[in-house]
């Protein structure tokens, strides 16, 4: 089996680490390109050329998906997928743009560098040639979710959406505190911001234009900043019970 990886970033070259096929890399750098090729054993090719495969993997940033899938998918023989972080739209654009191919979103729930994980998954005109490649991952140690486009995109808005904006607004409001003063909590939140802040910007601003979910944190941070002493009590307890009616859940 062949793959084209369609965007040389982390999650592209992960990719091709990943799975067990023989890959190329096409970027609108093309030096990008190239360095995902020599880090997997792989090769770089133009996006404009010809080059098919039997696969055409579409790692690109969120915004660019569709787009990518329009202008790529015909350069896929058996599949496509996406590994953008989003499901509902990519997978819209893959059956208007590749109705007859088998087809899946995947979203790896990780940075590259912390693999293997978990990866959420949704199967379209599934086959042999995705299931080939799901294998692969599962064999890699990734433990596949099954969901469906709308549980995934609806579950990113607290995941990730909301997940960011409350850690970033701390980084945003916190001032530095004399050495000493540190309590757990706020070491911990803190440690979180540091690994969140040593990502890419555009990331986590793709994932803020795509799902809902900040609004919510301003929303609650705003009723806390609001409450008297009796609503404030009143907060944390609805915050304790939501808490553990979802860990009575799991």
């Amino acid at each position: 089996m062949d793959v084209l990886i369609v965007g040389a970033g982390a999650m592209g070259t992960w990719f091709g680490d990943a799975v067990d096929a023989d890959v190329a890399f096409a970027d609108v750098d093309p030096a990008a390109a190239t360095a995902a090729a020599d880090a997997v054993g792989g090769e770089a090719v133009s996006l404009e050329d010809e080059t098919t495969a039997d696969v055409v993997c579409i790692a690109v940033p969120l915004s660019r998906a569709d787009e990518a899938i329009a202008d790529h998918a015909s350069r896929a023989r058996a599949a496509i997928i996406d590994v953008s972080g989003a499901m509902a739209d990519p997978l819209a654009a893959m059956a208007r743009h590749a109705p007859d191919l088998e087809r899946a979103s995947l979203h790896p729930l990780f940075a590259p560098e912390r693999a293997p994980g978990s990866i959420a998954v949704v199967r379209e005109n599934t086959g042999p040639t995705t299931a080939a490649v799901l294998e692969a991952l599962e064999a890699r140690g990734n433990e596949l979710v099954e969901t469906t486009p709308e549980e995934h995109d609806e579950a990113m808005e607290t995941v990730q959406s909301a997940t960011h904006a409350a850690v970033l607004s701390f980084a945003l409001a916190a001032e530095p505190v004399p050495e000493g003063f540190e309590t757990p909590i706020y070491e911990e939140l803190r440690a979180i911001a540091r690994r969140v802040t040593a990502g890419t910007p555009r990331v986590y601003a793709d994932i803020q234009e795509t799902f809902d979910g900040a609004e919510a944190v301003a929303d609650a941070a705003r009723e806390l900043a609001d409450a008297d002493h009796d609503e404030f009590e009143a907060l944390y307890a609805e915050a304790a019970r939501k808490l553990h009616e979802e860990a009575d859940q799991q």
